[in-house]
């Protein structure tokens, strides 16, 4: 047999698929989950070609995903890679998705997870590891001495010796990263950008912070985790991010929804911000260095954790102990 012929075979049609989602925010129909599993298997498999795969990606991101969409994509992702073993001793683990950095505000992800780790949480925070115009974790846990890990034996072996490992998605789940940086090529984030916030990482499953940046997604993330339990195993802390990293605003408390066994727990009621609050202490810059000298300044006590933070850190510490 040819490679040409190969190739012909491997190769997955997507006109029936375009033209039920491609019809714009008012026409476009939801695909079933069978389809929908079979779409994102081939367009992580490299199977789709490149012109159909931006019709594909630019159709969902006009129309949006339904929760049951949603599920039948993560069961697709979920597969794709292998996950990662951890050993739930008093808590179980957690797992940090930090795909937007900094643009105003520090990015304050590393400081949730060294402040979870020094508690004793394993915590894996996966990402990118640079965003032009934006300041990511990566790049700030580099300054504070933590490098990337290279294989899933590093993430492993760094969860059991210090607690905490970044990896870049790259590392983690190769085929989503390749989908993920076609925002580069397309100029626009695609479905993909969705699941990586919501990818269950561990074996046994381990605690997700789930963000979301716009208040549609909150209706079709619970959605998905009430409806579709494989999706929710686990658990999931779901909030309004900060600049879309799952860390608190320290300017204000949003609310907190615990996603578990089929059910939607608000564990955080949201208030509203005050001009009498009192002022935050945070670092003067956002870039990484600064901001990994002021998160080195926390952790050493001389200068105090933003109380957003600390509240966060006691809800997850709590919930990962109990879930264990």
């Amino acid at each position: 047999m040819t490679d040409a012929t190969d190739t012909a075979l491997a190769a997955f049609p997507c006109a029936r698929f375009i033209k039920e989602i491609g019809r714009g925010p008012n026409g476009a129909r939801a695909l079933s989950s069978d389809d929908t599993h079979a779409l994102y298997t081939a367009m992580l498999d490299g199977r789709v070609s490149d012109l159909e795969l931006g019709a594909v990606l630019l159709a969902y991101r006009v129309k949006g995903e339904t929760g049951d969409e949603l599920a039948a994509m993560l069961a697709a992702a979920q597969t794709s890679f292998e996950p990662i073993r951890v050993q739930h001793d008093a808590f179980q683990a957690v797992s940090i998705p930090s795909y937007n950095g900094a643009r105003k505000q520090p990015n304050l992800v590393p400081l949730l997870a060294l402040l979870l780790a020094r508690e004793g949480v394993p915590v894996l925070v996966h990402g990118v590891t640079e965003d032009p115009g934006r300041v990511t974790s990566a790049e700030i846990f580099t300054h504070l001495g933590i490098s990337s890990v290279q294989t899933h034996a590093d993430i492993e072996a760094a969860l059991t010796a210090r607690r905490l490992a970044f990896s870049p998605i790259a590392t983690l789940a190769p085929k989503l990263a390749r989908l993920l940086a076609l925002r580069r090529r397309m100029g626009v984030r695609n479905s993909t950008h969705t699941l990586v916030k919501i990818l269950q990482p561990f074996t046994p499953h381990g605690l997700r912070l789930v963000n979301y940046t716009h208040p549609p997604y909150r209706e079709s993330l619970t959605q998905l985790f009430k409806a579709h339990p494989e999706a929710a195993a686990g658990g999931a802390l779901l909030a309004r991010g900060t600049e879309g990293e799952a860390v608190a605003d320290t300017r204000r408390q949003v609310q907190v929804d615990w996603l578990h066994d089929g059910i939607c727990e608000t564990v955080v009621a949201a208030e509203r911000s005050s001009s009498d609050a009192p002022e935050v202490e945070l670092p003067e810059g956002r870039d990484a260095a600064t901001t990994a000298a002021w998160i080195d300044a926390v952790l050493c006590g001389d200068a105090p954790v933003p109380s957003a933070i600390a509240r966060q850190v006691e809800l997850i510490v709590d919930i990962a102990r109990r879930a264990a």
